[in-house]
């Protein structure tokens, strides 16, 4: 069945990645792996769970608000980089959707091979895992890190285009 008939729901996770490395903001071009996102979520104290939505923060949008047209001078954004071991894991746990507060939802550049964007051919058209950009995450992050709840109920469902292959959706988390 098509996504824009269902859209995906199911329990989120924020995953407060700039807070746990004790950071405002992620740099440019900083990585993380599935590795991380699993140790930030022990350390919350909310372990990842199979079928999770796994919602990422790196309060990188930081810097567009910042420095306005020169966020995109040698535009590099942090994001998780490519592994076969990170494309094993999001099967093994069967990832139905990343959302971030990125642009991409990943490292502009895989920092050792260059490539540009590879998880989305890895996550989104091998395995199927929808990615959800450019999230505002700032109030959740708030309320996540005052109430120590980083688990919600996370609703989002796309504009039904016919032939399209990505269309806007307004992510909703519920606590």
């Amino acid at each position: 069945m098509p996504i824009a008939e269902r859209g995906v729901a199911g329990r989120g996770i924020l995953l407060d990645i700039a807070r746990w490395r004790g950071k405002e903001a992620l740099d440019p071009a900083e990585t993380f792996t599935h590795e991380d996102l699993v140790a930030c979520a022990e350390a919350q104290g909310t372990p990842i769970e199979k079928h999770d939505i796994l919602v990422v923060r790196t309060n990188y949008l930081k810097h567009f608000f910042d420095k306005g047209d020169a966020f995109y001078d040698d535009f590099c954004e942090p994001g998780l980089t490519y592994s076969l071991e990170l494309a094993q894991w999001f099967q093994d746990m069967e990832i139905p959707n990343l959302a971030t507060d990125t642009i991409a939802n990943e490292v502009t550049y895989d920092p050792g091979s260059g490539v540009a964007l590879p998880l989305h051919c890895a996550l989104m058209r091998n395995l199927g895992v929808a990615l959800t950009e450019i999230c505002d995450l700032e109030e959740l992050a708030a309320d996540c890190a005052e109430d120590g709840q980083f688990t919600f109920f996370y609703v989002a469902a796309p504009l039904k285009v016919a032939k399209a292959a990505g269309t806007p959706v307004n992510p909703v988390a519920i606590k």
